[in-house]
């Protein structure tokens, strides 16, 4: 599965503009669905019938990651730019990024780091990108062209660490589970949706189409094992999690007992999730037409929203299997 999560995590595709990462996944998942389409907001959605004795379940992973979009160039050259998602500027200095065209640049502070070592970390907008134009009619980007980080993924063995785990990852495991589905009762819509990372509206229009009786979102969720973190009962390497709440909704408790139950029943470590913070493309389900039953199942993430999110690769296998186990038996509370 590393080799595919590389291929993820290593592909363009910053919200708003997923068309390079939504090819990869369409190559990878040729042949493993019934229908595939791709929806008026971009949303990929891979139908899989089942055999019409279960229920109409949509699993979301979305394929956005966070990113910056140029908003000036000046007169020697140099970029602008405003947050696409939840970019923390402690995490920019130094850090390169890559735009659809293939230019590269490098993000730095007015002063330079070394100015900036000891203070407050001045607002984004002392921020630039020096793309090694000679000015500004020689930059090979403009105006509302977009970026994500540029980072390769590294192999630690059982963890491995790249950018835009958030929600490659998520991605990788519903692709891995559409491969091993051999069969199920249900009607699974696999989508991989957009804008997930500037308000959840990929899962929010493809809920509303699919209307789905079950939905479930495989997505990141932060740790509690980094030093001086805080206390949050989630680490690397202990199973996927089961989400019991965030601070955009509370798991449906029957959705919920029934993840649980099938983690017992086939003998897979798992986790109870607890999230102060952020919130999953269930949220957007969840409160869909006139309410649908949802739940998420979450890999342990350190570092979110760097250029270096760092997981544990048992972690993901095992949501594999849990997702796997949810799909082959009845969905039922």
């Amino acid at each position: 599965m590393k080799e595919l999560i590389k291929k993820l995590t290593e592909a363009y595709g910053p919200s708003g503009h997923e068309e390079q990462v939504r090819a990869l996944i369409q190559e990878e998942i040729e042949g493993l669905a019934d229908e595939v389409r791709v929806d008026a907001l971009g949303n990929l959605i891979a139908l899989r019938q089942g055999d019409g004795q279960g229920r109409k379940v949509m699993l979301s992973a979305h394929m956005d990651e966070i990113g910056v979009m140029v908003t000036h160039v000046d007169e020697k050259g140099f970029l602008r730019f405003t947050r696409i998602g939840g970019v923390v500027p402690p995490t920019l200095p130094g850090n390169r990024v890559l735009f659809a065209n293939g230019t590269v640049g490098v993000i730095n502070v007015e002063k330079g780091i070394f100015d900036a070592v000891g203070k407050k970390l001045p607002p984004l907008e002392k921020f630039y990108i020096d793309v090694g134009a000679q000015d500004k009619d020689s930059a090979p980007v403009g105006v509302g062209d977009a970026a994500a980080f540029l980072r390769e993924m590294s192999d630690l063995g059982d963890r491995v660490v790249a950018k835009a785990m958030d929600d490659r990852i998520g991605c990788a495991v519903l692709i891995e589970t559409m491969r091993r589905l051999k069969k199920t009762p249900h009607q699974v819509a696999f989508v991989f949706s957009v804008q997930e990372e500037v308000g959840l509206r990929g899962a929010r229009t493809s809920a509303f189409g699919l209307d789905p009786d079950v939905g479930i979102a495989v997505d990141v969720t932060g740790t509690g094992d980094c030093p001086e973190d805080r206390p949050m009962a989630v680490s690397l390497g202990k199973g996927p999690a089961i989400k019991v709440q965030d601070a955009g909704m509370l798991a449906h408790p029957g959705l919920k007992e029934l993840m649980i139950r099938r983690a017992e029943e086939a003998g897979i470590p798992y986790q109870l999730e607890v999230l102060p913070m952020g919130s999953t493309d269930a949220m957007a389900i969840q409160v869909t037409r006139e309410g649908v039953p949802a739940g998420c199942l979450s890999i342990p993430c350190r570092h979110i929203h760097s250029p270096s999110e760092m997981v544990d690769i048992r972690d993901v296998e095992n949501a594999v299997r849990l997702m796997v186990a949810i799909l082959e038996n009845p969905i039922v509370w």
